[in-house]
């Protein structure tokens, strides 16, 4: 299975190029793996440079979840941690993301000095 940079998952949720788009629809055609890191990059490329509201990115990444080309790395947790923040969109995808993350692996609590992030089952402040 052939491998997706996060420019190319931008282009799949923006469709702002149609070259590009096209391009990249052709190549997860027969299926494409997503690493985490190209997720969370994704979510910090449109909330950085496109200006995406949470909503928006909860919009991007139902759309990059529900992909049926899509092979997304520890994809429970990417959904475990997009479920988090629609709940909790304050908290931000990633830190979401990184307690998903610790909670799959056996590894809690998650030690944090966030104070929102301290609150949720899991975390624990410092």
């Amino acid at each position: 299975m052939v491998a997706v940079d996060t420019n190319v998952l931008v282009r799949l949720v923006l469709r702002d190029d149609l070259s590009q788009t096209d391009a990249a629809q052709r190549f997860i055609a027969n299926g494409c793996w997503a690493s985490i890191l190209a997720i969370a990059e994704t979510v910090w490329v449109l909330q950085s440079y496109y200006s995406f509201t949470w909503q928006q990115i909860v919009t991007a990444l139902d759309m990059l979840v529900n992909n049926q080309q899509l092979v997304i790395e520890n994809s429970e947790a990417v959904s475990d941690a997009l479920e988090l923040l629609r709940t909790k969109p304050s908290l931000g995808f990633v830190d979401c993301l990184m307690l998903e993350l610790a909670r799959k692996a056996g590894h809690l609590p998650l030690g944090t000095f966030d104070r929102a992030l301290a609150k949720v089952h899991g975390a624990t402040r410092l």
